[in-house]
């Protein structure tokens, strides 16, 4: 089981990779951003300020470099004692189940087709298609 800041850190970054496709589910984009509004909420309270000015930066820098700012984030959460917020960390694991299921149903590719004359999905075929009229 995942500490509450790692929880924390992992739903964030899933929820950022997700949240920039377009096939993620309104349930996965809707989560999280409850997240990131909790995630402030969380740090803000837990840093006795009022201004939540300095927070909104560090889960903005995160949330647009995940990979520059997870240190600094990390840090911030520690610190703040914000994972100690039970509905954050509920958030955290709803969203990561929300990912793994669809993961798991969605199976290896997830396809949405409309008026296509021809699809083909897999690893390393080849297709040849004669398509309208024949000369």
């Amino acid at each position: 089981m995942l500490e509450p800041v790692d929880l924390v850190m992992t739903a964030l970054a899933a929820g950022a990779a997700a949240g920039v496709t377009s096939v993620a589910s309104t349930a996965v984009k809707d989560t999280y951003q409850f997240m990131i509004s909790l995630t402030r909420k969380a740090l803000i309270r837990g840093s006795g300020h009022n201004n939540g000015e300095t927070i909104d930066g560090t889960v903005d820098q995160f949330l647009a470099e995940p990979l520059n700012y997870q240190n600094e984030l990390r840090s911030t959460l520690a610190s703040t004692d914000a994972c100690a917020d039970a509905m954050l960390t509920t958030a955290a694991r709803h969203l990561l189940s929300l990912l793994n299921a669809e993961n798991e149903n969605g199976g290896k590719y997830r396809i949405e087709a409309h008026d296509n004359q021809a699809v083909q999905v897999g690893d390393g075929n080849t297709m040849t298609l004669h398509l309208g009229a024949q000369s």
